[in-house]
């Protein structure tokens, strides 16, 4: 007898809490998850009427999102309590939330450092136990959004550079401790993203889209697909890795 492989979406039933979900990368994220039928928590900090959009932009998908506004740099307890009441428990959460003002390195500020660094290490460091707790039972995944500018140097980068370079490494750290529990830690690692109208400069973007194999900018919705497969049932012998998503572009010396 001959099987057919199922058409249901890969990420069918699953809960997901996704933070600084409302636009750009966290909303292709969202955007990509619900596609695969996962029930998705969008989280934002203060935009009104974006979140409204946003919420507007994910109907019709497989998977149901909801929108919930809760300042994750300031403590997560508040997003893990309203993921509870809605999903009773956690199967994906995706750090996506950043601080970026550029400067160049020899004027960056300690007080800049500090803030890039609260922002990308807080939320997880702290929300950790809670969400082991929440994944309990189930095949837990973490995923952080960080970038390649943690291992290369990037103009004007230095503060958000230095802070997913942190994020990086406590990814490992609580990859280690949470394997035991059934959960993965990984992270995706973005390249200069064209999130349209105009983020990257004409210039740059020549200059860049020249050097990559790839023959384009990355987009927001590769970084999405690279996170999606790292939810998957599949990559749960995964642990601890940053995965690169840059078309090829950090492998061309020069």
């Amino acid at each position: 007898m001959t099987t057919h492989p199922s058409t249901a979406p890969e990420l069918m039933g699953r809960t997901a809490l996704v933070t600084g979900a409302t636009r750009g990368m966290g909303l292709a994220i969202a955007r990509k998850l619900t596609a695969s039928g996962a029930n998705v928590l969008v989280n934002y900090a203060e935009d009104e009427a974006n979140a409204a959009r946003a919420l507007a932009a994910l109907a019709g998908h497989p998977g149901q999102a909801s929108t919930f506004k809760a300042d994750v740099t300031e403590g997560i307890d508040a997003l893990c309590n309203e993921a509870q009441r809605r999903f009773g428990h956690l199967d994906i959460f995706v750090h996506n939330t950043s601080y970026f003002r550029p400067a160049p390195t020899l004027t960056t500020s300690p007080a800049l450092v500090d803030r890039s660094l609260n922002v990308a290490l807080h939320p997880l460091l702290t929300g950790a136990p809670r969400l082991a707790k929440l994944m309990a039972g189930c095949p837990g995944r973490i995923v952080a959004v960080s970038s390649t500018g943690a291992r290369r140097v990037v103009p004007r980068y230095a503060g958000a550079g230095v802070a997913k370079a942190a994020l990086e490494s406590l990814v490992r750290y609580l990859a280690v401790e949470l394997a035991g529990h059934g959960i993965t830690v990984n992270a995706v690692a973005a390249a200069k993203v064209d999130k349209g109208d105009g983020t990257v400069p004409p210039e740059v973007a020549k200059a860049i889209t020249a050097r990559t194999p790839g023959g384009r900018l990355t987009t927001p919705e590769d970084v999405a697909d690279v996170v999606s497969l790292l939810c998957a049932d599949e990559a749960g012998w995964l642990q601890g890795q940053v995965v690169t998503v840059d078309g090829g572009l950090g492998l061309v010396a020069g």
